[in-house]
């Protein structure tokens, strides 16, 4: 039994390394990215990226291969990443172990849902074309507000859309960078790490895998990350 209850407002969800298994199509196409710019991208460089937004992501490439930050070949290098990440999403997209049927787990709970990614909207768009729509109530992408992850727009923005409280919102995440936007804005935090490990902080809470999360489970996770007791 919950001391609180029905648990949160809504449940918004990453999709990169959460929901699909994308990140290992992100390693690929930011290898490719850097061997198009005469490079070879460091394990290190590219374990920093994860769940990050494009601005970041090339910023950090290029000064791990060594090259000036200026604005005409960043945005030459942010078309070839995004066009080369299209194709791959294209081919289509594996999802994480168990996120398909957590997803509908929580939308048969009659939760609202919001996708809550970094990625352009583009791209989201070619994903949305694998994995589909049904699933989000709402869906907010890194370009459409002032800051990506970890900044807690886009955390803030999908709980407007929604008509909640963030402070009142489950995010799930698998990254540091995700996680910290999430509990900067205020969310409690279901934390399934994918390729990276994520620290510990007062709003969450780990988790292995997605496998076989029950709505209790979701209730349990929200009210242990909101600092209640769970009975």
């Amino acid at each position: 039994m919950l001391a609180s209850g029905s648990g949160p407002a809504a449940v918004l969800w990453d999709m990169d390394g959460t929901l699909v298994d994308s990140e290992k199509v992100w390693t690929i196409s930011l290898a490719d990215t850097a061997q198009w710019l005469g490079g070879e991208l460091s394990t290190e460089a590219r374990e920093a990226m994860v769940g990050s937004n494009m601005a970041r992501s090339l910023a950090l490439m290029f000064d791990d291969l060594g090259l000036d930050r200026d604005p005409e070949p960043i945005a030459q290098a942010a078309r070839y990443l995004t066009d080369r990440t299209g194709e791959l999403f294209a081919a289509g997209l594996e999802w994480r172990p168990g996120a398909l049927d957590a997803l509908r787990m929580v939308r048969a709970a009659g939760w609202p849902t919001a996708l809550v990614t970094n990625t352009l909207r583009t791209l989201t768009e070619k994903a949305l074309d694998s994995i589909g729509r049904e699933h989000f109530t709402v869906t907010v992408c890194g370009d459409e507000v002032p800051h990506g992850k970890p900044d807690p727009d886009p955390y803030l923005r999908a709980a407007e859309l929604l008509g909640v409280a963030a402070r009142s919102c489950l995010a799930v995440e698998d990254s540091p960078t995700g996680a910290t936007a999430a509990e900067r804005a205020g969310c409690a935090v279901l934390v399934v790490p994918c390729d990276v490990a994520v620290p510990t902080g007062p709003r969450r809470v780990h988790r292995g895998s997605l496998l076989g999360l029950t709505s209790d489970d979701l209730k349990v996770s929200y009210a242990q990350a909101q600092g209640e007791r769970v009975a």
